[in-house]
């Protein structure tokens, strides 16, 4: 798969996630095999651009390339501005964010909440597009409402403007994270265009990766939700694509070794007292499943110094290996 200049290896994709898909998320999940993962959204807020959590979100150092930056905002003049300030920051790809249906978000009339005035949607494309000289994606739903699925009218228009990739999750803005990704909207998008469509929503297993491309004929699968403490899911999904097999389960120790790893690069990141706390829902995402997870997350929770969460850790793990 192409974006611009940019060759893919694979149609894995990283879904870009607030307050999870840091720089440390993104690293492991493209060593296991995800050919994009896309920044945390950044606001297009002039007024937020040196605030410590955007100059975090922005921070790609040593990240391999392609460098993908999600914008969001609802202003077409302060978006172009936000996308030349990225690619001036390093970012290789701006990917915009029509898809999140979080209320702070659409109160202000961004995310998914553009889907619903289809002129300021061409508006905020082709300004963008003109505004850098890198390739812009897209990243959507398949509209504002069941009631209301324009994500083929939608698609169109950002194709028109020179978007150059469109992934579009399978639930309306109203249905947020509930019920079940519906995939014939995602089908109907992708028959119409001619650039790639990647599909999103609720693909967890190898086994469904292989059954959404087969429902939507998509270029590509992003995953979101279910790479968190996963990040091995990539390898699990290529591997399945590639030869119909179940592969293999991360043994205790790779496990181990990469939850240590993401602990070091948000120390690195953060700080270590910040980097400890956002800690804590990776180690339970990571150890979810295994006994005595539930009495360890617990545990975790009480601690807020960066060399005890470590110790505690490969404690925990030893006892597993024990």
């Amino acid at each position: 798969m192409r974006i611009g200049a940019h060759v893919l290896r694979s149609g894995l994709f990283v879904a870009p996630m607030a307050g999870i898909t840091d720089r440390p998320f993104r690293g492991l999940a493209r060593r296991y095999g995800a050919a994009l993962a896309v920044s945390e959204m950044v606001s297009s807020r002039h007024e937020l651009r040196e605030s410590r959590k955007t100059r975090l979100r922005v921070d790609h150092s040593g990240e391999a390339g392609p460098i993908a930056v999600q914008i969001a905002g609802a202003d077409q003049a302060a978006l172009a501005e936000a996308a030349r300030h990225n690619v001036a920051l390093g970012a290789q790809i701006i990917d915009l964010n029509m898809g999140c249906p979080a209320k702070k978000v659409c109160n202000v009339h961004a995310g998914s909440a553009l889907l619903g005035d289809e002129a300021l949607v061409a508006r905020i494309l082709e300004a963008v597009v003109r505004a850098v000289d890198v390739p812009v994606t897209l990243k959507i739903r398949t509209g504002p409402s069941p009631e209301r699925r324009n994500a083929v009218s939608i698609a169109r228009i950002a194709e028109a403007a020179g978007v150059q990739l469109i992934a579009v999750h399978g639930r309306t803005r109203a249905c947020a994270f509930g019920g079940h990704a519906e995939y014939d909207t995602i089908a109907e998008v992708k028959s119409r265009l001619r650039i790639p469509v990647i599909a999103n929503g609720d693909v967890r297993t190898p086994q469904e990766a292989k059954r959404v491309l087969e429902a939507t004929g998509a270029d590509g699968i992003m995953v979101g939700r279910a790479a968190q403490g996963r990040p091995w899911l990539f390898r699990d999904i290529a591997h399945f694509l590639q030869t119909g097999q179940q592969p293999s389960p991360p043994t205790l120790g790779e496990m181990r070794a990469v939850l240590l790893e993401q602990l070091e690069g948000l120390y690195d990141l953060y700080g270590e007292e910040q980097g400890a706390r956002v800690a804590r829902k990776h180690i339970g995402w990571t150890v979810s499943g295994l006994p005595g997870a539930e009495d360890f997350r617990g545990a975790v929770v009480r601690i807020g110094a960066a060399p005890a969460q470590r110790c505690a850790v490969n404690d925990y793990f030893a006892r597993l290996a024990a």
